[in-house]
């Protein structure tokens, strides 16, 4: 039987999907107060930044996988872009259709496997993946998926955790696994879900290892942005052929 990691724990292939939609199943009410908390706000810098990279235009077709309650999806629907709103989990895509509809506007919401796409080849000028990737069971299958709705020309747009600089690792592990699943008792009632988080960013591949996936899918002229020290960072690829 395949396994793969769900974060330090080893489990089979099979069953990763449904153990990360428990988590985001209790976490959802409280979800965007702990990113507030836990990033102290920075998150929206992070979002504000890899929409002005990912330079959409009005009247562009842009795909949000994993897109939970919706913090990009709305961003580049406020540029003029026609946008569809993907996530696997039902509770975290309801909120970012609400959150989507009380700012004002419209967009499909697809509850969906990243790894299987319901779209045709070349549907989208952009796809984007904010804080989802890691969560994916076979991430290389999920980024090729988002390959191929891209269109000639089209960009994807990874923003996730990534490998912190050296210097910074050891406080960094003791916010990650002291504060955070302390946060999460306190705030989200779920001490448990903070914790995968911050496992499940160590078992994440570091800004090298990604940008190589990306080239391994067929994408070109790719490239990282580290923020945060390496905390997170925003990779970027193109669709050329």
């Amino acid at each position: 039987m395949t396994e793969t990691h769900f974060g330090f724990e080893r489990v089979p292939e099979k069953d990763k999907a449904r153990r990360v939609g428990e988590v985001f199943d209790r976490v959802a009410g409280r979800y965007d107060l702990m990113n507030d908390l836990m990033s102290l706000g920075l998150h929206r810098l992070w979002k504000a930044f890899a929409v002005q990279v990912a330079r959409v235009r009005a009247g562009e077709r842009v795909l949000d996988v994993a897109s939970g309650s919706g913090d990009l999806a709305r961003a580049f629907a406020a540029r003029g872009a026609e946008v569809c709103m993907t996530d696997i989990n039902g509770a975290m895509l309801a909120r970012g259709r609400d959150r989507m509809a009380d700012a004002g506007r419209l967009a499909p919401a697809v509850q969906c496997d990243a790894e299987r796409l319901p779209f045709r080849a070349a549907s989208f000028d952009c796809v984007s993946v904010g804080f989802g990737l890691r969560n994916m069971t076979r991430k290389e299958a999920a980024l090729a998926e988002m390959a191929r709705v891209l269109k000639p020309g089209g960009r994807l747009l990874v923003l996730e955790f990534s490998q912190v600089w050296k210097l910074l690792r050891k406080p960094y592990d003791l916010y990650s696994f002291r504060v955070l699943p302390w946060l999460g008792a306190r705030v989200a009632g779920d001490a448990a879900a903070y914790r995968y988080l911050a496992e499940s960013i160590r078992m994440h591949p570091d800004q090298p290892a990604l940008a190589a996936m990306l080239e391994r899918v067929g994408l070109e002229k790719v490239e990282y942005f580290n923020m945060a020290a390496g905390a997170v960072a925003l990779h970027r690829g193109y669709k050329l052929g």
